[in-house]
C-alpha cells in the first residue's frame, strides 16, 4: 500500500478528530505554573499583615469617637459615623484650619524638595559622566547621605542647627558675618528652611542613583553626532538626555514625591513630638492629633483623607505620563 505526500503548502490535518480526548496535563506543567504564586506567597501575606490589615482598622477607627477614654477596649468606643472626617475639613473650625495649613505647608515643602533634589542630582550625575581622575571617589562621597541612617543624620544636623554652638551658626555668623546675631533654625520661621535643607541633603544622592543609572543606556554616538553637528552642551542636554531620561525622570519623581510628601522620621527627629507652625508637616500632624491629643478617631479620618488624596495625585500622574507611552495600534 502507497502512501502519497500531502501538496506544499498545505497543513497537515491531526489524526485525532476534534472531539478526541487529549491526554491529561504533566503535573510537571502544573508545577512550574503554580511556581511563581508560590514564590510570590511570603510577599503577599507579609503585605496583608503588615499594610492590608492596619489600613483597614485605621479605616474603621475613623467612624468612631476613639478617645483616650476608650484606648484599652476601642470596640466600645462610639459610632460616629461621618463626624470625623466633617471636623476634619472643616476648615473654619479650629482642628480644619490647623490640618489646611498642614497641608499648605506640606505641598510647598514638597514641591521645592523634590525640585531640588532632582535638579541636583541631574546636574551631578551628568557632570560625573566624562572619565576624570577621581570620578569613583566623587561618586562614593555623593552617595554617603543616601547610605547613612536617617536618625543619625538627622540627629547631625539638629546638633548642626543648635543656636548657640551649632557649626550653622558657627560658620554664618562668627565666620562669615552674614547675620546679624545667631538665627534660631529649629523654631519659628527658619525651621522651615532647616527642615528643607535636611531633606533636599538627604533626598538628592538617590535622584543622582537614579539618573546615572539611566544614562548609562543613552548612547554615546548621539552625543558625538550631535557635537558633530554644532550642537553645544545645553543643547545636547535638552535635545538628547532629557527625552532619553523621560521614563527614568517619571518613576524618579513620582517615587520622590510620595516618600518626601509622607515623610514622619525628618521633622520628628529634628523637632520632636510638636513641630514649629512653618514646619508643620502633615505627618507629623497627624501623629500630633493621634498620639498627643489622644484623639485617634480624628487621627484616623485625617490619614484616610492623606491616603486618598496620594491615590487620586498618583493616578492623574499616572494618567497623564502615560499618554505620551502609547503607541499606535498596527
Amino acid at each position: 500500500m502507497t502512501t502519497t505526500a500531502p501538496p506544499a503548502g498545505t497543513r497537515s490535518v491531526p489524526e485525532h478528530s476534534p472531539g478526541e480526548a487529549r491526554g491529561p496535563r504533566r503535573p510537571g506543567r502544573i508545577r512550574r505554573i503554580g511556581l511563581p504564586y508560590l514564590l510570590l506567597l511570603p510577599a503577599l501575606l507579609l503585605e496583608l499583615l503588615v499594610h492590608l490589615v492596619p489600613m483597614v482598622i485605621g479605616v474603621a477607627m475613623s467612624f468612631k469617637e476613639l478617645t483616650q477614654f476608650y484606648i484599652r477596649d476601642w470596640g466600645t468606643a462610639p459610632w460616629s459615623g461621618t463626624g470625623n472626617y466633617r471636623l476634619a475639613v472643616d476648615f473654619h473650625g479650629a482642628v480644619g484650619e490647623a490640618l489646611l495649613h498642614s497641608f499648605l505647608v506640606t505641598v510647598v515643602f514638597t514641591l521645592l524638595s523634590v525640585s531640588l533634589c532632582w535638579l541636583i542630582g541631574t546636574a551631578a550625575a551628568l557632570y560625573l559622566q566624562d572619565n576624570f581622575r577621581g570620578r569613583g571617589v566623587l561618586r562614593t562621597i555623593f552617595l554617603v547621605p543616601y547610605a547613612l541612617p536617617v536618625y543619625a543624620a538627622v540627629i547631625t544636623w539638629a546638633f548642626m542647627f543648635q543656636h548657640d554652638n551649632g557649626l550653622v551658626n558657627h560658620v554664618l555668623h562668627d565666620q562669615l558675618h552674614l547675620t546679624d546675631e545667631p538665627s534660631f533654625w529649629l523654631i519659628g520661621d527658619n525651621s522651615f528652611y532647616a527642615l528643607l535643607i535636611v531633606s533636599v541633603w538627604k533626598g538628592w544622592p538617590f535622584a543622582f542613583l537614579i539618573v546615572m543609572a539611566g544614562l548609562q543606556n543613552i548612547p554615546k554616538e548621539l552625543y558625538e553626532a550631535a557635537a558633530l553637528d554644532g550642537a553645544g552642551m545645553l543643547q545636547q542636554i535638552r535635545r538628547i538626555t532629557l527625552p532619553s531620561l523621560r521614563p527614568v525622570n517619571q518613576v524618579l519623581v513620582l517615587v520622590l514625591f510620595l516618600w518626601t510628601f509622607n515623610d514622619f522620621n525628618t521633622p520628628y527627629v529634628l523637632f520632636g513630638k510638636s513641630a514649629p507652625a512653618a514646619a508643620d508637616l502633615i505627618s507629623i500632624h497627624i501623629y500630633q492629633s493621634s498620639f498627643v491629643t489622644w484623639n485617634f478617631g480624628t487621627g484616623s479620618a485625617m490619614s484616610v483623607l492623606l491616603l486618598l488624596f496620594l491615590l487620586i495625585v498618583t493616578g492623574g500622574y499616572l494618567l497623564l505620563t502615560s499618554r505620551g507611552r502609547k503607541t499606535p495600534d498596527v
